[in-house]
């Protein structure tokens, strides 16, 4: 039965073939199979993948990304029954892989041992840390509003030629020096790539590309595994625009240390 849901697709003129993605997915629905171009990355098995997006950060070449079309129903039993053949380690990777986004796809998985995602995982920690003297106020670097990706135009004054920095929402919070580092002399936008509609982001990315023509782009995401879809959609947006513009990603850790 075909369903709407989101699915990986492989871009084939970016796919090298190197195979770092298979490890990566522990449903066994990407092979490395020989084609006319050589050897390329394929979704063999739509049922198999479950849309979540573990291979992503294993592709060098960003040839991975994440798509919602009409497939193929995922098939969580059928999933779990190919892996047991496998091997009990894999199956506990799969597992583990479920349980850090049960709560993403909560109508595609339902085996018991599955129940939360870290994004969504309670936590919370006692730690000194020097803080600024009192009466001491820090200006806002903020030069623009909205900064929301979906209410941001994309024939803002603000955003042509500039030097955007996309940002997962929750970053400032966690990075105190996040107006300092990130903010200053930058046009932003703003979301969140696990509850916002990613679909409207790539085409709202897309055309601040094809209008604003930015000098250069930066993205700024949470460790947790959902918030790297951001990466991956300004990626594909940037593909669609065909345009070459400079990209870095930035990881931010919850203890507000900047990891990469």
């Amino acid at each position: 039965m075909k369903v709407l849901r989101k699915m990986i697709q492989i871009d084939e003129e970016k796919c090298d073939g190197c195979g770092l993605c298979i490890p990566s997915c522990p449903e066994g629905a990407l092979q490395i199979v020989n084609t006319t171009k050589g050897p390329k990355a394929r979704v063999v098995k739509e049922n198999f993948c479950d849309g979540l997006g573990a291979c992503l950060g294993e592709c060098p070449q960003g040839a991975l990304m994440i798509e919602t079309k009409e497939v193929e129903q995922y098939d969580e039993e059928g999933v779990i029954a190919h892996i047991r053949q496998k091997s009990p380690e894999l199956l506990k990777r799969h597992l583990a892989h479920l349980k850090e986004h049960a709560e993403e796809l909560p109508q595609h998985h339902s085996h018991a041992q599955i129940n939360s995602c870290p994004s969504a995982q309670m936590m919370h920690w006692k730690e000194e840390k020097e803080t600024p003297p009192e009466g001491i106020k820090l200006p806002s670097q903020l030069r623009q509003w909205p900064i929301q990706l979906h209410l941001v135009p994309p024939s803002a004054p603000y955003l042509k030629n500039s030097n955007l920095v996309i940002v997962a929402d929750c970053v400032p919070f966690a990075y105190a020096d996040f107006h300092r580092d990130f903010l200053k002399e930058k046009a932003i936008a703003i979301g969140c790539p696990k509850l916002d509609d990613i679909d409207a982001y790539i085409k709202k990315i897309e055309q601040i590309i094809k209008t604003a023509k930015p000098r250069s782009i930066k993205v700024v995401h949470m460790e947790v595994p959902c918030c790297f879809g951001l990466v991956q959609l300004v990626r594909q947006a940037m593909s669609q625009a065909g345009e070459d513009i400079p990209f870095e990603a930035v990881k931010i850790g919850i203890h507000g240390e900047k990891l990469s």
